[in-house]
């Protein structure tokens, strides 16, 4: 039995082929060319599909899982209308693959699939109560409750990028005021880059980026920290105390017994998780916040493609049951 597993980004739609114990066996990818519309993109995605398909015995590949950008509620498998995919407003995208491919299809926000991979391979195996970050160009979370994904009514629970941290911060992309995602994401580091470098302060982010604003980014400023550069060491600094603040109420809203952070700005390192564990010791109750371990992701960047499988391995029974149904419906011609 083999399932696929397929990761659909604003730029990039990646697949795996995975055996049932979650052991990858094939991978590809290619461009979203989500600027093409929805057919473009549908299209992208049975490309990697049928591609990672060839390398398994004909019959063997159980379902298929999707991880997407959300909105979208994964009991309908209809994706509303998310920023990074223009154009998509109400898109049966479990419906149209599965006619597509005769196999069924299950579908889950990203961020939450990326908790479910963590919890079920990676560093949340131990636990039953996990809540997973990823910090990159914005924040997402998922929260496990159990062993399970809390979906909320819509299947849209867990947007924690858009709590309010900073009652005056910075306008989000949301529209509010003060978001944790405008205020610890790898964008609001840039942001907050871009505006030091308008001032008079020394620092080695005009070398490395040869005043080439453009290309200022969260790793540059990374960078330039990792050199000892006193600007940008405060910049990271900033980020980790937000994100103190945003874990702190992560905690004390789902009393999880381990947090696991990914994403490109995890993979900072001490110069992120020191000043941010200390400051959720600072802020946090105690029965809240001791023996929580804040860790960095085991599984990179395929946490979410791990998701992908271990979705379709929580609905083995039911994907069983479907495929037959599926099977049925192609050889009867409907």
């Amino acid at each position: 039995m083999n399932i696929v597993g397929v990761d659909l980004g604003g730029t990039k739609v990646r697949a795996v082929l995975a055996d049932g114990t979650g052991k990858l066996l094939a991978r590809t990818d290619r461009p979203t060319q989500a600027d093409r519309g929805l057919d473009s993109v549908i299209d992208n995605i049975v490309s990697v599909i049928n591609k990672v398909m060839s390398k398994s015995t004909p019959g063997e590949v159980l379902a298929i899982g999707i991880g997407a950008p959300g909105p979208l509620n994964p009991r309908t498998g209809v994706v509303f209308s998310p920023p990074n995919l223009p154009g998509w407003t109400d898109v049966p995208l479990r419906d149209l693959i599965e006619a597509k491919l005769g196999l069924p299809v299950y579908l889950g926000n990203d961020a939450n699939l990326a908790a479910l991979g963590e919890y079920t391979f990676g560093a949340g195996k131990e636990y039953r109560y996990l809540v997973y970050i990823t910090v990159s160009t914005g924040i997402g979370g998922g929260i496990i409750e159990d062993g399970n994904i809390i979906h909320g009514s819509r299947g849209a629970a867990g947007e924690i990028g858009h709590m309010t941290i900073k009652l005056d911060g910075p306008v989000c992309n949301c529209g509010n005021i003060g978001c944790f995602e405008a205020l610890a994401s790898g964008t609001a580091i840039r942001k907050r880059a871009l505006d030091l470098l308008n001032t008079n302060r020394p620092t080695l982010l005009r070398e490395l980026s040869n005043n080439n604003l453009d290309s200022v980014n969260a790793v540059m400023v990374e960078k330039a920290a990792k050199l000892g550069d006193e600007a940008a060491l405060e910049l990271l600094y900033d980020t980790a105390i937000y994100l103190g603040v945003g874990i702190t109420n992560i905690l004390h809203l789902f009393n999880p017994e381990i947090v696991v952070i990914g994403g490109g700005v995890s993979q900072v390192g001490d110069l992120i998780f020191e000043p941010l564990r200390a400051e959720v010791n600072r802020r946090a109750m105690p029965a809240f916040r001791e023996n929580v371990p804040i860790v960095p992701t085991d599984l990179g960047d395929d946490v979410g493609l791990y998701g992908t499988i271990a979705l379709v391995l929580q609905n083995y029974e039911d994907a069983q049951r479907r495929k037959q149904q599926l099977a049925h419906l192609r050889r009867d011609g409907i």
